[in-house]
């Protein structure tokens, strides 16, 4: 054995415990470190990536690296496990999914085969209880993936199969091109879908844009009972539960109705939209994500497990594993209940579902409705402060989780850009463009967020919008 990697299994436990003091004095500082560093934490000039060091060809050992990365890169990185960071709908990782996936790390499992331990078993019970968080039914199987764009993937790649199952063919064996061209029809579908149906060669031509309802991203379901009409033969609806721009959901249940008429297979993106099925107030808005034949729901979202992490589930497992199966003599059998190596584009496949188990199990239904909650009323408190704001205007009403606004005076994209750099040490916000008009997002997802991290956010944007002013 190599002497340094020698000396280091030796002293183990010690470089845990500094590599645990390390982490938890990130943790601990995240309150009072900017939520994206200065521009005098980075390099100068036009890239703001460091220089890339060379390959060590004698390594120093654990401390040494540990050391290295504190002072090298430590700095650089952003406060996204905190509060106030509120781009990308990203949650953070609450204490139990941290201990989960730590530990997800130390056993290192292979989870995808039977072949292997208990880490499927773990996987399937953890997709039963997020099945029963969301109310769907147990005609729903779930597998874990990586996020949302492969959950979204996996989802449109099943509903292909089920193109050509009506069609008498099979795009798994065939391959797309033999279901000729294929409709694809959604309101305000996000940009992962038409990154979907790219890698699924369907094309992104296939995607149409459905009318959508007057001021609203929900869509039209007289518009699309049109489309569906115009359509010959099957098609694939893409419905939304929660949009990115402004939380609007799509009427499930009218769309489902459309079945009577149409033939279609219905994938909805729940990314974190499902998680309004944990509260009372809000469950109304996911009504109807069981009729889904595929959904999506990404859980480094609301559920605040450590990225990478989201599930897939869907009615159609057989089709699933029909599109996936991978046959090898070292990999488990398919048969009726699939390995999950058979279920999703990945062979190698950690044992995600450890960190969601672990939240799940530490804090039950009501420790996430806690969240959620809170993380709403966070949202809406901020959107009044905006729009009492004379500096900004709402966009949208404040629906869920995210706040969609811009400058009252002058909101070109340069100017935004301008606001969310002056107000970056306190408050991350992301760029978007909402009816043609530039404007920021503001969405809440982390456990951690208060109502006094909503007044230091308020109090940063408006400083800043005085200060670009």
């Amino acid at each position: 054995m190599d002497r340094t990697l020698a000396a280091d299994l030796a002293r183990l436990p010690d470089l845990l415990e500094a590599t645990r003091r390390a982490a938890a004095d990130a943790l601990a500082t995240l309150d009072a470190r900017p939520v994206v560093p200065p521009a005098g934490k980075r390099p100068p000039g036009p890239n703001p990536d460091p220089a890339p060091e060379p390959l060590p060809e004698h390594g120093t050992g654990t401390a040494a690296a540990l050391t290295a990365f504190r002072a090298r890169w430590e700095p650089r990185l952003s406060a996204s496990a905190g509060p106030r960071y509120l781009g990308f709908v990203t949650g953070g990782a609450t204490p139990a999914a941290l201990a989960g996936d730590w530990l997800t790390a130390a056993h290192d499992q292979s989870s995808n085969s039977a072949l292997d331990g208990a880490g499927q078993d773990l996987e399937r019970e953890t997709v039963g209880w997020l099945r029963e968080l969301f109310h769907l039914s147990a005609a729903h199987t779930g597998t874990f993936v990586s996020g949302a764009t492969m959950s979204n993937t996996t989802g449109l790649a099943i509903a292909r199969e089920w193109l050509g199952e009506r069609l008498g063919v099979s795009p798994a064996d065939d391959g797309a091109a033999a279901l000729g061209p294929v409709r694809v029809l959604s309101g305000a579908p996000h940009s992962s879908i038409a990154k979907a149906l790219s890698v699924l060669g369907l094309g992104r031509s296939s995607l149409v844009r459905v009318p959508t309802l007057p001021g609203r991203e929900a869509v039209d379901p007289a518009a699309l009972d049109r489309a569906l009409a115009d359509t010959p033969g099957p098609a694939v609806v893409v419905a939304n539960a929660g949009t990115v721009n402004t939380v609007d959901f799509d009427d499930l249940p009218a769309i489902t109705a459309l079945r009577e008429r149409h033939d279609f297979w219905l994938h909805t993106d729940a990314a974190f939209g499902a998680f309004a099925a944990l509260s009372p107030d809000h469950a109304h808005l996911a009504a109807g994500l069981d009729a889904s034949d595929s959904l999506c729901v990404d859980l480094h979202k609301w559920l605040n497990v450590p990225y990478d992490s989201a599930v897939q589930f869907t009615r159609r497992q057989d089709l699933q594993a029909r599109v996936f199966q991978n046959s090898a003599a070292y990999l488990g059998p398919l048969g009726d209940h699939p390995d999950l190596v058979h279920l999703t584009p990945e062979n190698s496949h950690r044992l995600r579902a450890l960190a969601a188990w672990f939240t799940l199990r530490a804090y039950g239904r009501e420790g996430h409705r806690e969240i959620v909650e809170r993380d709403i009323a966070c949202a809406r408190a901020l959107g009044t402060a905006l729009d009492e704001d004379p500096a900004f205007t709402l966009l949208a009403p404040v629906r869920l989780n995210v706040v969609c606004f811009t400058l009252a005076d002058t909101p070109t994209a340069a100017r935004l850009t301008a606001l969310r750099e002056a107000a970056a040490a306190e408050v991350f916000v992301t760029p978007t463009v909402y009816g043609g008009t530039p404007a920021l997002r503001a969405a809440f997802s982390n456990w951690r967020t208060t109502q006094a991290d909503v007044r230091r956010a308020a109090e940063a944007l408006g400083a800043a919008a005085r200060e670009i002013a």
